[in-house]
């Protein structure tokens, strides 16, 4: 009781941070304390769709979900503490990265949302790529821009904002035009020694916008980066009443900058220092390394970005992950269901994933592919789900399960097999996702993708949410030039606990053995696409 008052003070005298981060498939609110330990969370879930040949979600669902998450946090701490939220100390939001969101002078949407899921830019991607010799990957915002500009769209003139999800949700709460630097750096590519989108590449691209015969400049477009630490403005009281329609939220709260789930990843499992790497799986996957060093050339399958500090990251970044595994626990579900099956949903996806440890390490001759979506990694810009055997595979529900959570790390490992051969060193690499909550298993699974210890801590299970609220705590407690890096390590995870599991010889050769047949079998599924 003694614990609850304290915490109730906390809330009424706004010592705590707030973080709302927007993920592909859920919207969740987390208000932390002083100690970053986690006080109360909200939630709301949705989905994307895919209209007129773009994955997408509506500006109306955006704002909804960011209501009801926001709604269902306050009803939390109101049902825990008995107080009302009113105030916080800071906040911030994030959101997936990347994607196209374009306004005009009069901050209309000039398109809908197209997200990162889509692989319609393959011409822009691959001609800015070669314009900068930087890999510009199909997801980035600057890529959507330039295929806008080549398919010669009508809205394209009238840009005069383009950003982020996370970066508009920032600018209708706040009113300020900024995005993290993280975050920006999936936008355009990033000089990490200036802290800026990277001048030479801005002058290539506004020649491009001269040659198609448009008015506006590219640098007066993209929105202003900020490093993590800097404030980002406040709660206006037009983005109060958007948040909290009951009006009980005050206006005038301090923002750090928005950032992407890649940064809110990083900050979530420690690893914004060199030689630190993370691993986010869960609608897609992608592991992140903080390099001491560049990388020798640039690699189509390998994104350069930054974290919420500005510091150069190799990102390997895969469309698909869990969707597959969620749609065949969805299936088992009915047939359980039919049979007259009792069960909670958590009882039935760690019963599954499980079962995949019985299954054998190759995976018993059972293939699968993951692609719900194209898989930019494997060249494909449409996907078709897949599961067949050999003949003679042992047709089991272990090596089933197992063959998807085998599936859904490799494209991945695709990528990772690049910059081991680049020798980029890793001290410590920390996973996070819905794919490692099922105790132990998807870390067993991803060790032997990667061949790498991988470790999960107690706070993976907030994520990108409580990633952002740290970052908003960050940027009102740190002290004078105190790096990210240092306050993470020294106030965040001192005595934080987690769990580290190793794949077995035996398991990490199976994958390997897995991966042989998979590359090859990607004639299968580039024929699935082509066939239907």
């Amino acid at each position: 009781m003694t614990q609850e008052i304290n915490n109730a003070a906390k809330i009424t005298g706004g010592d705590t941070y707030l973080g709302i981060e927007f993920g592909s498939s859920r919207i969740k609110a987390v208000l932390i304390d002083k100690d970053h330990a986690v006080l109360a969370s909200g939630a709301h879930n949705w989905e994307n769709r895919l209209e007129n040949g773009f994955w997408t979600y509506s500006m109306e669902d955006v704002f909804a979900g960011l209501q009801d998450a926001f709604a269902k946090l306050a009803a939390n701490v109101e049902k825990q503490y008995g107080v009302k939220l009113a105030r916080v100390g800071a906040m911030g939001v994030s959101a997936m990265m990347h994607g196209y969101l374009a306004f005009d002078e009069k901050n209309n949407l000039l398109a809908p949302f197209r997200t990162w899921r889509n692989t319609t830019t393959g011409q822009a991607a691959e001609t800015l790529s070669a314009r900068f010799g930087f890999n510009i990957p199909q997801r980035w915002s600057i890529a959507h821009l330039y295929q806008a500009m080549l398919n010669g769209e009508a809205h394209v003139g009238a840009v005069a904002f383009l950003t982020t999800l996370a970066g508009y949700i920032h600018y209708r709460l706040t009113g300020e035009k900024v995005i993290g630097i993280g975050d920006g750096s999936g936008m355009f590519p990033i000089d990490s020694v200036q802290m800026c989108y990277d001048q030479t590449m801005l002058d290539s691209f506004q020649q491009l916008v001269k040659e198609h015969g448009y008015g506006w400049n590219i640098a007066e477009v993209l929105p202003r980066l900020l490093s993590a630490g800097i404030g980002a403005g406040s709660l206006s009281p037009e983005g109060a009443a958007l948040l909290d329609p009951s009006g009980t939220l005050q206006s005038g709260i301090p923002f750090c900058p928005p950032e992407g789930d890649a940064g809110t990843g990083m900050v979530a499992t420690n690893a914004v220092r060199q030689r630190t790497g993370n691993v986010s799986a869960g609608t897609s996957v992608f592991a992140m390394l903080v390099l001491e060093k560049a990388l020798s050339r640039y690699y189509p399958e390998v994104d350069m970005v930054t974290t919420p500090a500005g510091d150069p990251v190799a990102m390997v970044h895969c469309n698909n992950c869990t969707s597959d595994i969620d749609a065949w626990i969805r299936l088992f579900d009915e047939a359980a269901t039919a049979l007259g099956a009792a069960y909670d949903e958590r009882t039935l996806y760690q019963t599954l994933y499980k079962k995949a440890l019985e299954g054998a390490p190759d995976c018993g001759g059972i293939m699968a592919f993951n692609y719900l979506s194209g898989e930019h990694v494997t060249n494909l810009e449409e996907g078709r789900p897949l599961l067949f055997r050999k003949p003679d595979a042992a047709f089991s529900l272990a090596n089933v399960m197992r063959a998807h959570l085998t599936s859904a790390c490799a494209s991945l490992r695709i990528g990772m097999d690049i910059l081991s051969a680049e020798h980029v060193k890793l001290d410590a690499m920390t996973g996070h996702g819905g794919f490692f909550k099922a105790e132990g298993i998807g870390q067993k699974i991803m060790s032997a993708a990667l061949g790498t210890p991988v470790t999960v801590m107690a706070t993976a299970g907030e994520g990108g949410p409580w990633g952002i609220a740290v970052l908003a705590a960050y940027m009102q407690n740190k002290a004078a030039d105190e790096p990210l890096s240092d306050y993470l390590t020294a106030r965040v995870f001192h005595d934080a606990k987690s769990v580290t599991i190793s794949a077995t010889e035996a398991e990490a050769a199976g994958f390997a053995a897995f991966m042989e047949g998979y590359k090859r079998s990607l004639a299968v599924e580039r024929a699935a696409v082509e066939a239907y």
